[in-house]
This record gives C-alpha cells, structure tokens and sequence, in this order.
C-alpha cells in the first residue's frame, strides 16, 4: 500500500465549503497536472480521486440533514452523474487530451462554493452590530466642554429608508 500524499496547500478552514472547494480545485490540478506529464499512473490515480470526490458528495446529498434545496440536491445529483460517466470513460481510455469537462465541471463548482463562501461572509458582516463610536465628553449628554460646540452649519448624511433598497457600494471602492 501507498503512503497518504501530502498536500503542499491544505485548506486552513474547518468550513466545509472552504475543504470542499479546495479538493475540487486539488483533484483538477492532479488530472492537469498528470495529463501534462502524460503518466499514466498518475493520471489513473487522479481520475480515481475525483472519483471518489464526487462519490462522497453524492452520499453527502442522499442524507436527510443535507440542507440543499430538492432543486439544488437533484442538479447536484445530475452533475455528478456526467462526472461518473465521464470519469469512467477516461479511466478505459486513459485518453489523456479528454479531461477539459472534468476539469471544468471541478473548477466552476470550487469557484461557485468560494462565491457562496464570500457571499455568506458578507451578509454576516453586514448583520453584524456595528459599535458606535464614544462621543466626546460633553456632547449629547449636556453640560458641555469649553470650547467645543456643535457643528451647526454641517449637512448631516442622508438616512435611508427602512424600505429603501441596498445600495451596492462594490464600485465606489478607491485604490490608492
């Protein structure tokens, strides 16, 4: 028996999207990779991986606690199907110019997991409470500080309305 592989860039999350996405990235750069080299061996061993790959998601998306939409869960189920078709004919053929759809379907699905991961982390930011910040002493609570007084003459911002659509501020971002 073969030792365990190490992976030189193991994903650092324990988010289950972040290893997700990871292994489908790690199982294209093995097939690229092995077909590059024209090896057949490692080629072999990489069509198995994702093999195996897509064999543990579509367990994953029998189980009743999967938490998918049936929608999501029955495309998933139809993807991985052209995956094990696909996967079984380049391991009889071991035709090494035929991995493009493996390779595609393994990418635009890691990509599509890290979307979702990014999406995810930015609702969660944005429902986040914000602090605000301390107000000076004196000002708000009475009393006053010698010297300061209130900026009379100064536009406050507008206040959206609590009906008011999101506003996307992606493209107000300034590089410096």
């Amino acid at each position: 028996m073969k030792p365990t592989p190490t992976y030189v860039n193991k994903p650092t999350s324990d988010n289950s999207r972040d290893v997700e996405s990871w292994a489908l990235a790690e199982a294209a750069r093995r097939l690229i990779s092995s077909s590059h080299a024209k090896d057949e061996e490692a080629f072999q061993a990489a069509l198995q991986l994702n093999q195996r790959l897509w064999t543990i998601f579509q367990a994953a998306l029998t189980e009743e606690d999967c938490g998918h939409p049936q929608e999501v869960r029955t495309n998933l189920a139809a993807l991985s199907l052209l995956v094990d078709r696909e996967t079984t004919a380049r391991l009889i053929d071991l035709d090494f110019s035929k991995i493009e759809t493996l390779v595609s379907i393994n990418r635009t699905v890691a990509s599509g997991l890290m979307a979702q991961n990014d999406f995810i982390a930015a609702q969660a930011a944005k429902d986040a409470p914000v602090a605000a910040a301390p107000l000076p002493p004196g000002v708000g609570g009475g009393g006053g500080v010698p010297g300061l007084r209130p900026a009379a003459g100064m536009p406050r911002p507008p206040v959206p309305a609590a009906d008011a659509p999101a506003v996307n501020r992606e493209s107000l971002r300034i590089s410096i």
